[in-house]
Parts: C-alpha cells; sequence; structure tokens
C-alpha cells in the first residue's frame, strides 16, 4: 500500500476528506519520528510498538571487490508488532 491508497483507505473509513486525512497522517509520522529522534520509545496498544536501537561500529566486506570496509556505529528504527495485530494477520 502506497501512501496515497493509505490516505484514500483513512478517509472512506473515518468520513474524511482526502486532504484531511493527509494532514492527520502526516502529524502522526511527524509525532512518531519526532519522538523517536528524542529516544523515545512509541507504543501502540494491539499495534505494535516503535523504538531506536543502537548498532554498534563492525567491518564487512565488499561483495564485488572482497576488501574490507568499516561500517560506521548508527542507530536503527524497531518495531514490534503486537499481539493483535500478530492475530489479525494470522
Amino acid at each position: 500500500m502506497k501512501k496515497v491508497e493509505l490516505v484514500e483507505a483513512v478517509a472512506t473509513s473515518a468520513g474524511l476528506t482526502k486532504a484531511d486525512a493527509l494532514r492527520a497522517i502526516d502529524a502522526t509520522f511527524e509525532a512518531i519520528t519526532g519522538a523517536l529522534k528524542k529516544g523515545d520509545k512509541i507504543t501502540l496498544i494491539g499495534f505494535g510498538t516503535f523504538g531506536v536501537s543502537e548498532r554498534q561500529a563492525r567491518t564487512g566486506r565488499n561483495p564485488q571487490t572482497g576488501a574490507t570496509v568499516n561500517i560506521p556505529a548508527r542507530k536503527a528504527v524497531t518495531f514490534k508488532a503486537g499481539t493483535q495485530l500478530k492475530q489479525t494477520i494470522n
């Protein structure tokens, strides 16, 4: 599903205009992004939990040349699906 399709689905489901649905979705994404940037965890009961994990620096290999490459430490977004979401999908 692309963002345009999500906007249409939310607009239809909530009885909103597409413009209002787009603003609501954008605001939701902004709030989630802002919280993750601060290092907070976001728990949406029944849906899942978003978080940030620290990845350690490590060495890897270039698959084409076999040369060793240093991969710097970084932060990664994690998502753990909630029980209700898992049950709905299965």
